[in-house]
């Protein structure tokens, strides 16, 4: 089987040292493989997204010595084929509309049955109040949040939900661990501000650039229960995954992009090489 992998960014703010501890990783394992390293804007929330963001990465990337295949696919181009995947999940009664607000989330989960999870890999695990409020008949709402029915998604399933993990605590892993519909709930997997989420998108341009094994951060390592959900549901092909250990701050903490102080174009600018960065990053 070809090696093929991939780096993700979205282009809402500077790549940190955690990115560049991820890209280089994926792009080391590519090479050591003799397979394919990819970069893949994800910009499908065009509200943050930048075109000064995206070129950074671009910068960025190639400065600490990464290569990568033209063209770079840039989710913002595939609308039509996310819309395509919704229409199947739709006319396989797996959707259905959704119009509470924020606050009606709040307020429904807020007195929730005993021993019941408030959050789970999604955030908080929606308790299901339009399931039953709207019909599905007729055609795909363009224009509405849509949420994954998650108990008829889970009936119709028939292959055992696992995957293969080559990170953090490796082995033949359980996708789910207890009840997806108690501990995962029904998913947004369409919002009405971009036609479209994070993990529709990534299953299905994971599928179509047939990437082999997902190098990510141990962050996302609970949303893959999602992910293979999903990938059963529209007959896609389940990757390896290998979930790798975050980069912290002195205190701990996980970088976020607000954190300028570590931003690789920061450290550029104060004279660090490309091999100082792999040195701080343990690589």
């Amino acid at each position: 089987m070809t090696y093929i992998t991939r780096f993700a960014p979205s282009p809402t703010g500077p790549l940190h040292l955690g990115h560049a501890y991820s890209a280089l990783l994926a792009f080391d394992r590519a090479q050591a493989r003799g397979g394919t390293f990819l970069l893949r804007i994800e910009d499908i929330d065009q509200s943050r997204a930048r075109q000064n963001w995206e070129a950074q990465i671009y910068d960025d990337l190639g400065w600490l010595g990464l290569t990568w295949p033209q063209p770079v696919l840039r989710q913002s181009d595939k609308t039509e084929t996310y819309a395509k995947a919704l229409d199947q999940l739709w006319d396989d009664g797996l959707l259905y509309r959704c119009d509470c607000t924020r606050r009606d989330i709040a307020l429904a989960v807020s007195a929730p049955q005993e021993g019941a999870p408030m959050h789970g890999p999604d955030g908080v695990v929606y308790p299901g109040t339009c399931r039953i409020r709207h019909p599905r008949t007729g055609p795909r709402p363009k224009a509405d949040t849509l949420r994954l029915d998650m108990e008829r998604a889970l009936a119709i399933i028939t292959e055992p939900l696992k995957y293969d993990e080559t990170g953090v605590a490796a082995g033949h892993k359980n996708a789910v661990h207890s009840n997806p519909l108690r501990n995962i709930g029904d998913i947004v997997l369409a919002r009405r501000d971009m036609g479209t989420s994070y993990h529709l998108s990534v299953v299905v341009d994971d599928a179509d650039q047939g990437i082999s094994e997902v190098v990510r951060g141990a962050d996302l390592a609970e949303a893959t229960s999602i992910h293979v959900i999903l990938q059963k549901l529209m007959n896609r092909q389940t990757p390896i995954y290998h979930h790798h250990r975050l980069i912290r701050d002195s205190a701990g903490k996980r970088l976020a992009k607000r954190d300028d102080a570590r931003a690789i174009a920061t450290y550029r600018a104060e004279g660090y090489s490309a091999i100082d960065i792999r040195q701080m990053v343990g690589l």
